[in-house]
């Protein structure tokens, strides 16, 4: 609805002023050990073939984001202002003219580590890509239906970054609230043990703990209830505890080949060996909580960290401490084997736990186990290109003429 879309516009240019960037800066833009080369977007290969009118659509989406998505970030490139400027541009630009707008309307950075020693370092940042599962579950225990997954807890909170209270880590962006304070979320094996007791209910029965497991690794994910009916399962929080690839493990201890590693294999594998999934799977502390709602728009993922549908192929998962949401980035490389076309621009719309550093991202593959194998397949060495809003011109003086 157009009150809405201005409404987040409006919301977007007063959230964070931190977002600062110098228009044509002599110095070079930095963070970390990272500096932000301009290049001219023409000069991408591979750009002028792309589809931008499919990226102009995710990023139009992003432009709806609620505030509350939006002003939580802590990330540091692109003026709040010059983002609202553009996602008001974005409402009137046809489709035909998504090239025009995106080279009209942003600077284009690559992101470089000139500390690195090797060359080919400079530039290589690390693309994986991930996907919504979609299961078969029950809103009631049954038979083949054993696994529980867990709605958001009574006393679980959410800590703001710079809020976390004394005597707790200050990382931590989840905790338990008890009688006298706040203490550590229990991690995954106290949990699967029964430590929430009363404080969490289950929101749906899936059909094994791997697949549960998938289920909290990709976040998010569609179910097919025995009646036909499909619901959309979303993130509803998480116990704040680290996150450890399971996979990783799995090729660490000698259990299947790196090579050719799909999802299919690496969680067939899981089934095939319950005693060593349990142990491996809790490894990893982390463990997420969810909420379900009716599947509506079935050519959209759910919502990402940004509050709005990922798009399939377009949804860039980024380091949200670093990048804010609504970033078109081009990833500058050859994003498969068999692809003719050299690159793709994207749009930073959500996060995740292993996603961290400036040159880091995971690409929204959509659902299902086509989307799944793409997923497992997709680990590349990709150059990151980020497009920062320029400048937007300054209110008109009451003495021009």
């Amino acid at each position: 609805m157009a009150a809405s879309r201005s409404t987040s516009i409006a919301a977007i240019a007063a959230a964070a002023a931190f977002l600062v960037v110098p228009a044509q800066a002599a110095e070079p833009l930095r963070f970390g050990e990272a500096v932000l080369e301009p290049l001219a977007l023409t000069s991408l290969p591979g750009f002028a073939a792309d589809d931008q009118a499919a990226a102009l659509d995710a990023f139009r989406l992003t432009c709806n984001a609620p505030l509350a998505a939006l002003s939580q970030l802590a990330g540091v490139h692109g003026s709040t202002t010059d983002l609202a400027a553009a996602c008001e541009a974005a409402r009137a630009i046809p489709r035909e003219n998504a090239r025009a707008f995106f080279e009209s309307t942003f600077t284009a950075y690559r992101v470089t580590r000139p500390a690195r020693a090797i060359e080919s370092e400079r530039h290589a940042g690390f693309l994986t890509g991930y996907f919504e599962p979609e299961l078969t579950a029950s809103l009631i225990p049954a038979p083949g239906f054993t696994a529980a997954a867990l709605g958001r807890p009574d006393d679980l909170v959410a800590i703001e970054p710079g809020q976390t209270p004394p005597g707790l880590d200050p990382s931590l962006r989840f905790a338990r609230k008890t009688p006298t304070g706040f203490e550590p979320y229990p991690d995954r094996a106290a949990i699967e043990d029964g430590a929430l007791g009363d404080h969490a209910k289950p929101v749906l029965w899936l059909r094994d703990p791997v697949d549960l497991f998938v289920l909290q690794v990709q976040g998010s994910g569609r179910v097919r209830l025995p009646d036909g009916r499909s619901l959309r399962v979303r993130y509803d929080g998480k116990n704040g505890r680290p996150y450890s690839s399971v996979v990783k493990t799995i090729v660490t201890e000698g259990h299947l080949p790196l090579e050719g590693l799909t999802f299919a294999r690496w969680a067939g594998w899981l089934r095939a060996h319950p005693a060593e999934a349990r142990r491996l799977m809790r490894t990893n502390a982390a463990y997420v909580f969810f909420k379900v709602e009716e599947a509506t728009d079935v050519a959209l993922g759910p919502p990402g960290g940004a509050g709005v549908p990922l798009t399939p192929g377009r949804s860039l998962a980024v380091d949200a401490t670093l990048w804010r949401y609504g970033l078109p980035f081009w990833l500058d490389g050859q994003l498969s084997p068999d692809a003719g076309q050299r690159g793709r621009l994207v749009v930073a719309q959500d996060t995740g736990s292993a996603i961290v550093g400036p040159a880091r991202g995971d690409l929204y593959l959509g659902t299902g186990d086509a989307a799944g194998a793409a997923a497992g397949n997709l680990r590349h060495a990709i150059s990151f290109v980020v497009l920062l809003p320029k400048p937007s011109a300054p209110p008109a003086s009451a003495d021009a003429r």
